[in-house]
């Protein structure tokens, strides 16, 4: 299923067959560059980037590597190929046939479910404009535009939907994904870590992680859906997102592995001695990952609730990996574990399973995390150093849900306001810290070269020699 580029907006879905839909997208294209150059990466609008470029929706060979400027990339619209036959998988509606049209009882619940999901594809590009002007290499800098052009993307997959299925409610809602603004005190982003800075490399490697990696569970929550269009959209967009979690965690297992060799060569441990060469040190990396870790367990959401039970009763999203659960994909008579704090304690109990299909989601990510954090481990191990990163507990600097009043240190100790705050500096980013991490964020632009923090890539982006010219500067 391939893709028509010779239309102004690429696409798999025959726009040319609908002129009214054609001509809603096309008046809001221009609106959309308009956001992209106000909001996009900083003046990097002249130069050639070394970018992938969607080209087929075949799982086989479906991108195209070239030099592009930004402005010029090719944004569109891709879905999966319909899957024929395809049934609703759980809920009320399980074995039905997926829906092609939104169901007039589900209108105002799935738009509210594309927008928030849309809401954070533009966010997240807002977030990350200024980190080009420090990149700590050619190949950095190029995967932070790879990042941003397919965020934009996936803002074009929401607001096809939105105009496509929702008529003059949709149209308004594309308007104000490009009206919001992630951080503005006026019009923030729906979701709070979509308003946090981004002001570091470290900061971007965790948020590609972590951040993104929420992005991927729901994502494949929403690939579920019994509406069809969503589904296949989401489909596609996991193909593509994939490669943001592997510029996260390639770009954090590098700081780790450049870390190490100083550590090792210089035999020291002290986190002054460490910085002092140059390098971050690994205290510091554990504070990243405790605030960004954090920071995205919010986005499942509280942990029983009522909105979550609807949109799986519907067949609006369904669990990670839906059909490969061995369960009756009903769940009204199951139940599931739920944590909570009792007094200094926190006990586990259990709740009805449709009640806490967040938690679930939230427990299935956190499983995917702790891999990573495993295979962070291993290079530092390799690299000689006994130091370990470990995740935190999921009590630990929550704002929404059961814990959102509780003090839990990351170990999952309850503590008071008093201990919390006395030891605030020693589990959270500290300005001295963001102040030493800001102090290394200086620009490396020759081919091959890389700032003193990170360790250069075991291979080349589409197998590109080491001292690829991943950006021209013309």
């Amino acid at each position: 299923m391939s893709i028509d580029y010779t239309s102004k907006i690429p696409n798999n879905v025959d726009l040319a067959s609908n002129k009214t839909l054609q001509r809603a997208l096309e008046q809001w294209q221009p609106r959309y560059l308009d956001w992209w150059s106000e909001m996009g990466p900083v003046e990097s609008k002249p130069w050639d980037i070394y970018l992938r470029t969607a080209i087929s929706v075949d799982p086989q060979g479906w991108a195209h590597f070239d030099y592009v400027k930004m402005p010029d990339y090719r944004w569109g619209i891709f879905l999966t190929p319909p899957e024929e036959g395809r049934k609703i998988a759980f809920g009320h509606h399980k074995g039905q046939p997926v829906w092609n049209e939104v169901p007039g009882e589900y209108r105002s619940t799935l738009r509210r479910i594309i927008v928030t999901q849309g809401d954070t594809e533009p966010a997240s590009v807002e977030q990350q404009r200024h980190l080009g002007m420090t990149a700590p290499s050619l190949y950095d800098l190029r995967n932070l535009y790879q990042v941003n052009v397919e965020e934009g993307r996936h803002l074009w997959a929401m607001v096809y939907l939105l105009h496509a299925y929702f008529g003059r409610d949709g149209r308004e809602e594309g308007e104000e994904l490009l009206a919001r603004r992630s951080g503005d005190e006026d019009k923030p982003r729906i979701l709070g870590a979509f308003n946090e800075k981004t002001p570091d490399w470290l900061s971007f490697f965790m948020f590609t992680f972590l951040t993104d990696r929420d992005g991927k569970y729901q994502l494949a929550a929403l690939a579920e859906s019994g509406f069809d269009p969503l589904a296949r959209s989401c489909r596609f967009m996991l193909t593509e997102e994939a490669h943001h979690l592997f510029v996260g965690e390639s770009g954090i297992g590098r700081i780790l592995q450049r870390t190490a060799e100083i550590m090792s060569k210089n035999n020291i441990e002290d986190p002054k001695a460490v910085r002092a060469h140059g390098v971050i040190d690994l205290p510091t990396i554990q504070r990243y990952l405790n605030f960004h870790f954090s920071v995205t367990l919010d986005l499942y959401g509280s942990e029983v609730s009522s909105n979550a039970s609807t949109f799986y009763t519907s067949g609006l999203k369904g669990r990670f990996e839906e059909e490969k659960i061995d369960d009756d994909h009903d769940l009204s008579k199951l139940a599931y574990p739920v944590l909570r704090a009792e007094g200094d304690k926190l006990v586990s109990g259990e709740e009805n399973a449709l009640m806490t299909l967040n938690e679930r989601l939230r427990d299935d990510y956190i499983k995917d995390c702790q891999a990573g954090v495993d295979r962070w481990n291993k290079i530092l191990q390799r690299g000689g150093v006994s130091f370990r990163l470990t995740l935190p507990h999921k009590a630990f600097n929550r704002k929404i849900g059961l814990f959102s009043k509780t003090h839990v240190d990351p170990q999952g100790r309850v503590v008071t306001e008093a201990e919390w705050l006395s030891k605030k500096d020693t589990w959270l980013p500290t300005d001295d810290d963001h102040a030493f991490i800001q102090s290394l964020m200086g620009r490396v632009v020759e081919p091959g070269k890389y700032a003193s923090y990170i360790a250069p890539p075991a291979r080349g982006i589409n197998n590109q020699p080491a001292d690829f010219a991943y950006v021209r500067f013309n």
